[in-house]
This record gives C-alpha cells, sequence and structure tokens, in this order.
C-alpha cells in the first residue's frame, strides 16, 4: 500500500524514491526556484535500517544505508525537509524545495507539475513489477487418488 500523494507524507515518499534525474527535469519546468537560506545543507550519513519477519516478528537490525538529508526556508518562512537515499546532494536539495513549495501557495502547481507525473510513474513501475512476478507464479494441485479413503 502506498501514502497518498497530496499528503505530506506521500509526496515526501514520492519525492524520496523519485529517480533524481526525473525530479530534476520536473522541477526545471517550474521555472526558476525560489531563493531559500539553508537550515541544514545537504549532509550524508547513514541509517541502521530495521526489519521485521513477515512484517510482525521482533524487530532485527538488516544493515546501514546511505542517506542524504538536508533542511531549508523558503523566503516566506516556509520550510522543506527531504531524506533521500544514496549521496545525491542534487536530489535532496530538489526534494526539499519542492516540499517547501507544496506548503505554499504555489501547492497546485507543483503537485501538477511534480507530484501527479511522479505518482503516475511510479504506480507504472509497481505494475510492471506485479506483471513481471505474476508471470513466474506456479500453481500446485493435488490430484485425489483412487485407494484413499
Amino acid at each position: 500500500m502506498t501514502a497518498d500523494p497530496a499528503t505530506r507524507p506521500g509526496w515526501m515518499s514520492l519525492l524520496a524514491r523519485a529517480p533524481a534525474a526525473r525530479l530534476a527535469e520536473l522541477t526545471e519546468t517550474l521555472g526558476p526556484l525560489p531563493a531559500h537560506e539553508w537550515l541544514r545543507r545537504p549532509e550524508t550519513g547513514g541509517v541502521m535500517v530495521r526489519g521485521r519477519m513477515g512484517g510482525t516478528g521482533a524487530a532485527f537490525n538488516l544493515g546501514e544505508m546511505t542517506v542524504t538529508r538536508c533542511a531549508l526556508k523558503l523566503a516566506d518562512g516556509t520550510v522543506g525537509h527531504a531524506y533521500v537515499q544514496g549521496r545525491d546532494r542534487r536530489h535532496a536539495t530538489q526534494a526539499a524545495l519542492a516540499d517547501a513549495l507544496l506548503q505554499t501557495d504555489r501547492a497546485e502547481e507543483v503537485m501538477d507539475a511534480v507530484i501527479t507525473p511522479l505518482a503516475r510513474e511510479a504506480a507504472e513501475r509497481r505494475a510492471t513489477r506485479a506483471e513481471k512476478a505474476a508471470a513466474t507464479r506456479v500453481e500446485f494441485f493435488t490430484m485425489v487418488r483412487g485407494e484413499d479413503p
């Protein structure tokens, strides 16, 4: 199940998982991005990824993942945050700017130009993966033998 892209957790998830080149392409359609002040410049670090067997078992440390995070403030005081996988500082910056703009009066414009295409493309990727997985599914059945009561 995916988060609703119209909500902040939903759009932040889409921005974080979007291919960096595609996010750059879509944000260019918005024209010049607004001036901003750094609250936290893009910085790279590691986070521990935890998992659960079957989604319900006891939590365990799966391993570490590299992430880049940043926080910025627009001239009107709106704050944008981003955490993205990997070391791409530009990706983190563009995601944080989009997050901030989605909280302003430009929200509808950013939603139409950036979030809606990213949500559609993510749904298409999920559908393609599901089709590939379904093609490898094997159905087993048992024939009833005559001597069994």
